[in-house]
């Protein structure tokens, strides 16, 4: 049985504490089907999320099954399933592979016979085994929303939440789910609650929850909510609701609430009796740990496994972004290779005896001094030019890479999902494509434009630069809420990289001392001059006012660069920011 008593969840407006679920106290027995109805902003999805843990309860008290949530802990992930809104699946997937992935991350299965077997069962029972092989994109919305509750049944949840799951579709579509989650209702005892606008199909449910300002008005058989409301048709209850304050449908309904529960009994006894309803016999000691066993999640590995197998899979059927990644790894060098004819050009050395003519040793020295302005200029753009660019590619890989899913992640974060599982997984994929842009960048550059200096020192840097930016806007994808978001302050800060650098002006050095730690272009453009040939390296220092730091030096503050926004990604996925 799940029980509130006085459930309260309070927020802070205009400087005041305001009830958005206000003293609910309502008993829910196993085996039932509830609906949870009521004007808009009245609380229902509020009512959900609190029940479900995501909005903690501020007053009262959770009880389920005999034990006080509040004090004894929250819902474990096998024993709850919850299905919002909006869809929780990716739309290159397919419906057999969205429901492998789901039970992958969210059950431990001995063996791919049982696997496909809970596969195979839960298709079965939400009318999704026809369509199988279909794409996610290509679904109806009402076959959305059967994939959706599809994917929470994988774990045999014993509470179901259904948030708005009716809403827009059409009335047949809208009939068959609510069915759906009737017939789910009788099946091992499980609670259904499931909020909706609508008030048809009312007959189908066992029992009407109407919530009013955040309190309960009523709560009862769907068959006397027009007469505790005196109304003719379920439509007149909203405007009946507010004709009077909700403090005063809560003292009304308490008056009446224990003879609406014992018609609420008497009709789950007639269930049962028929045959409508069949409950599960009384758990014994056995039994208990026999369904922990049956429901315990998998392991770290095996969710990363299973988030590394499925992220490779969306990338290769995203036939825009593969292209486009195609695009940058070409497009990019070629276009340091159209500037590098400059770099290739020899320096003129200072000759190894003191002219005797004057004006000839000031001609060496202005002919010397030119080509190291040329070189020495061509070379440090050259660099810089790479730098950027891999910045740019490093910002392009990731800027959305948590925040374009959020919802998703959230979703299976409830479901038990790993933070460090998941973070593990995007680490995996983002290195893969650092290192192909960042070798493959160095190589064809050096082939084609001749780099002229230390080969792998260069391209070390160029690896660590494209990790580094790679990593910082992870960062900022898993603390922003929106993918907007996260790409316009990725694209600021790839956009700073060149101009607080150093590399084209030297800037004052009371700023240049609080900037250039955080600058990433800086270190690997500082760590690829350090390994440039002597004489090539003597002419880029001659063109430039800005200091340039040890290889050492670079290398150890890149790689902090990398290991702090790490830090800040792990933070990012493990904040709830389900709105």
């Amino acid at each position: 049985m799940l029980e509130l008593k006085d459930v309260c969840f309070t927020i802070r407006k205009d400087g005041e504490d305001a009830n958005l679920v206000d003293k609910v106290s309502i008993q829910i027995p196993k085996g039932h089907f509830m609906a949870i109805v009521g004007p808009s902003g009245c609380g229902k999805t509020t009512l959900l999320k609190t029940i479900a843990g995501l909005n903690p309860e501020s007053d009262g008290a959770l009880i389920w099954d005999g034990r006080d949530l509040s004090k004894e802990g929250d819902f474990s992930p096998s024993e709850i399933g919850y299905v919002p809104q909006f869809s929780i699946a990716y739309d290159p997937l397919t419906v057999d592979e969205s429901v492998e992935a789901a039970t992958r991350l969210r059950v431990k299965t001995k063996n791919n016979a049982e696997l496909d077997q809970r596969i195979d069962r839960v298709l079965e029972e939400t009318g999704l085994a026809p369509i199988a092989d279909r794409p996610v994109k290509v679904l109806s919305g009402g076959q959305k929303r059967r994939l959706g509750l599809a994917m929470e049944l994988v774990s045999d949840p014993k509470l179901l939440l259904c948030d708005e799951v009716t809403s827009g579709l059409d009335p047949r579509s809208e009939r068959e789910i609510v069915r759906l989650l009737h017939d789910l209702s009788r099946k091992d005892g499980r609670i259904v609650l499931s909020v909706t606008h609508s008030l048809a199909h009312l007959e189908l449910y066992d029992s009407i929850l109407v919530l009013h300002e955040g309190r309960v008005a009523y709560h009862g058989p769907p068959d006397q909510l027009t007469h505790y409301f005196s109304v003719k048709d379920t439509e007149e209850v909203y405007p009946r609701l507010a004709g009077q304050p909700s403090d005063r449908w809560q003292s009304s309904w308490e008056k009446h609430r224990v003879s609406y529960y014992k018609m609420l009994e008497r009709n789950r006894e007639k269930s049962v009796a028929s045959g409508a309803l069949s409950l599960p016999p009384a758990k014994v000691e056995g039994e208990e740990v026999k369904d922990e066993v049956a429901t315990k999640m998998p392991g770290l590995v095996s969710q990363f496994g299973t988030l590394l197998s499925r992220r490779w899979r969306i990338f290769f059927r995203d036939r825009g972004q593969v292209l486009l990644q195609l695009a940058i790894m070409i497009c990019f060098p070629l276009l340091v290779i159209l500037f590098s004819d400059k770099a290739k050009d020899p320096i003129r050395k200072y000759s190894d005896t003191r002219q005797s003519d004057m004006q000839e040793e000031v001609q060496e020295h202005q002919n010397v001094r030119m080509d190291q302005v040329k070189v020495g200029s061509a070379v440090s753009g050259i660099i810089m030019f790479q730098v950027v660019l891999l910045a740019l590619m490093g910002s392009n890989n990731s800027a959305r890479e948590i925040a374009g899913e959020r919802l998703i992640y959230e979703k299976e974060k409830f479901g038990g999902l790993r933070p460090s599982a998941y973070l593990a997984s995007k680490v995996a994929f983002l290195s893969c494509l650092v290192i192909a842009q960042s070798l493959w960048m160095a190589f064809f550059v050096n082939t084609f434009g001749q780099f002229r200096g230390d080969f792998v020192q260069h391209a070390g840097f160029l690896l660590l630069v494209n990790g580094a930016m790679t990593a910082i806007c992870l960062a900022i994808s898993s603390l922003m809420r929106t993918a907007e978001q996260a790409s316009l302050l990725s694209i600021y800060l790839v956009g700073f990289q060149l101009p607080l650098s150093g590399a084209v002006l030297a800037l004052p050095e009371s700023v240049e001392t609080y900037t250039r730690p955080f600058i990433s272009s800086y270190w690997a453009w500082s760590g690829s001059v350090e390994g440039l040939q002597t004489q090539v390296h003597d002419a880029v220092k001659a063109v430039i006012d800005t200091t340039l730091s040890s290889r050492d030096a670079c290398l150890y503050t890149l790689a902090a660069h990398i290991g702090v926004a790490l830090f800040a990604s792990w933070l990012g996925t493990r904040r709830h920011q389900w709105d």
